[in-house]
């Protein structure tokens, strides 16, 4: 009995011991438990470095999570996700875009609601319905409001003599010449790598040739039944194809990768450069240039320029994860856009994509200026965003052979619309079954 009394006595007092421990104790407890541990596949073409730092960064102010940090290859988003998407295996936390496909797998259920985030609630309007696929489901957060831009040398254009940049795609082949008479390579081009033929010339194309002039161009698409094999839409590719013809472009732009693009116009051997706004960070801080940008001039003349504008890749939050890691992913989000914005935007200077911009924010005033502008413009039309935000996904991975061929001359402009136009009507026949 004394035993027995002896061992009821222990046991409350590990009771009460257990209760009373100490905040120090639970938080060493739970550092020493196993951490959460993430996966995340981004798209940072030129912004590894800073995208590690971030990661770091987060790790140290969450010590119980770690993540995994991988980056995407080819040619675009679509191609890195379809694979994993197919056999419901994405990562934790994977880069998208603001695309048809995207909406898609977050109906399915594939991808979280990031809604709750303080990220999203910072977010524009506009991005947020871009972001919300048909089902509701606010599926991703964008790195920042997206558009390409004309980036040019301000002292080749005055040794050329050009007063003020073209309006119109007539005077745009005009300036070229005039650079290429005062010795200058007009325009740096990443003939190989399509992705930027499609976020530029084409987006442009298709906006200022197709869709100015189809108003219901997004159910056309949806149904199939968008006419390409006119004019307008083979002019998309022939203006592709003359820059090539009236020598626009650098010798090499066929095997122009995205990097040596940016460096070509950077360091100086080229006037001008079709780029993203994603880009700024790199291009408007060239050696000792005074660097200024215009919306690429691919209107008629007498036409208006419409405007392309939507959002940079974001980031999304695989729904497959376990309920730890999709609040540990979310946090990583909120960080992202919080305190490790400064460390990745500072390097980029782009376009935030929340409704009110810290006056701190690194970039330059004439491009935000400018991009403001465009917002306005884009407000009242249906004018649509980059490319990857209004075609099929696998007419994507029709498309950039296409641009491609074209450029080189391969390919027939004719052909090339005619082609894109099968893909689009193909596509809409595989969803309506």
């Amino acid at each position: 009995m004394a035993a027995a009394l002896l061992l009821t006595a222990c046991e409350r007092s590990e009771e009460r011991t257990d209760s009373a421990e100490s905040p120090a104790s639970r938080t060493t407890a739970m550092a020493t438990a196993e951490p959460v541990v993430l996966t995340a596949l981004v798209w940072a073409p030129d912004w590894a470095e800073e995208m590690h730092r971030v990661a770091d960064a987060f790790m140290r102010a969450h010590p119980q999570v770690r993540i995994n940090l991988q980056f995407m290859i080819g040619n675009s988003v679509e191609e890195n996700l379809k694979p994993r998407a197919a056999t419901d295996s994405l990562p934790d936390i994977i880069s998208v875009n603001a695309s048809p496909y995207t909406a898609a797998l977050a109906d399915q259920g594939l991808l979280a609601d990031v809604g709750t985030t303080q990220a999203w609630g910072q977010l524009l309007e506009g991005l947020q319905r871009e972001w919300t696929s048909p089902g509701g489901r606010r599926y991703g957060i964008p790195s920042g409001l997206a558009t390409t831009l004309i980036y040019y040398n301000r002292d080749m254009f005055e040794r050329a003599g050009i007063s003020a940049p073209p309006t119109d795609f007539d005077a745009f082949l005009a300036t070229g010449a005039a650079l290429r008479r005062a010795g200058f390579i007009p325009l740096a081009l990443s003939g190989g790598f399509p992705n930027m033929l499609g976020n530029g010339p084409f987006s442009y194309g298709f906006a200022n040739l197709v869709a100015a002039k189809v108003p219901d161009w997004r159910a056309r698409i949806a149904d199939g039944s968008l006419q390409l094999d006119n004019p307008d839409g083979v002019a998309i590719f022939t203006r592709l194809r003359t820059l090539v013809e009236q020598k626009m472009v650098q010798a090499d732009c066929l095997r122009a990768g995205y990097d040596a693009t940016l460096r070509q116009f950077a360091e100086g051997r080229a006037a001008m450069t079709f780029q993203g706004t994603w880009a700024a960070g790199t291009l408007m801080n060239g050696r000792n240039m005074r660097v200024g940008v215009f919306v690429p001039p691919w209107n008629d003349k007498g036409q208006p320029l419409e405007p392309v504008l939507g959002s940079e890749t974001g980031f999304a939050v695989a729904q497959r994860s376990s309920a730890q890691q999709r609040e540990a992913a979310v946090q990583f989000l909120d960080f992202l856009y919080g305190p490790g914005m400064s460390i990745w935007q500072a390097k980029r200077q782009n376009i935030p994509p929340f409704r009110v911009i810290a006056p701190d924010v690194s970039g330059d005033r004439d491009l935000f200026a400018l991009v403001e502008d465009m917002k306005r413009d884009a407000a009242g039309a249906n004018a649509p965003g980059l490319y990857y935000s209004l075609l099929p996904v696998n007419t994507i991975d029709v498309l950039h052979p296409l641009l491609q061929a074209v450029l080189s001359g391969r390919q027939s402009p004719a052909r090339a619309a005619r082609a894109l136009q099968d893909s689009i009507a193909e596509q809409a026949r595989l969803s309506a079954k």
